[in-house]
């Protein structure tokens, strides 16, 4: 199977900073043409999510929980199904335990991809990690997967490295599922 690992904040929804509020969750503009053109490709669809705000109190653990049905319930409306949610709530500076600790899942790590793969016999290879930010790509790029970088202003930091140049740039999802449907099934 070969799978789009999406990150939530910045390229599946827009980023509200520790946003867990149903009603203030929406899909990013193009989102549903974009999932849907994916889908039709063959690909399965999967959310792989830093949310530190666990680890720092700022919500509970349990509001994943919420956030993942509210997307559920988004996608669905445009008759979509997500096949998985995963979510990483460390931060090795984190204020609330068991939380606040170093991870194997946390991005730039590639540990929710791989436990995703592992899980649902994913093909890393054949797959896309689409993110907004290069701690995205250098998971994604870590994991095997070909990489999209969202450059649509999150990324703040530009700290380059070989494990972080995505395999292509889009302005947004849509451009960049239809980057990907250009690319064709050739790792």
């Amino acid at each position: 199977m070969k799978a789009i690992f999406l990150d939530k904040d910045g390229t599946l929804i827009p980023d509200l900073p520790h946003n867990v509020e149903p009603a203030c969750i929406t899909l990013c503009r193009g989102a549903g043409p974009a999932l849907r053109l994916l889908v039709r490709l063959g690909y399965r669809l999967f959310v792989v999510t830093n949310q530190p705000g666990i680890a720092f109190g700022r919500f509970a653990a349990a509001a994943m929980d919420t956030v993942s049905a509210r997307i559920r319930d988004l996608l669905l409306r445009e008759h979509l199904a997500l096949d998985g949610f995963y979510v990483c709530p460390h931060h090795p500076e984190g204020t609330v335990a068991p939380w606040s600790v170093e991870c194997h899942c946390r991005k730039p790590l590639p540990g929710l991809l791989l436990k995703a793969a592992h899980e649902h016999g994913i093909d890393l290879r054949s797959s896309w990690m689409v993110g907004d930010i290069l701690h995205d790509v250098e998971a994604g790029n870590r994991a095997g997967c070909r990489t999209i970088l969202i450059d649509n202003g999150n990324e703040a930091e530009w700290r380059l490295g070989p494990r972080r140049v995505p395999t292509r740039m889009a302005p947004d999802l849509y451009t960049a599922a239809v980057l990907i449907a250009s690319h064709g099934d050739v790792p």
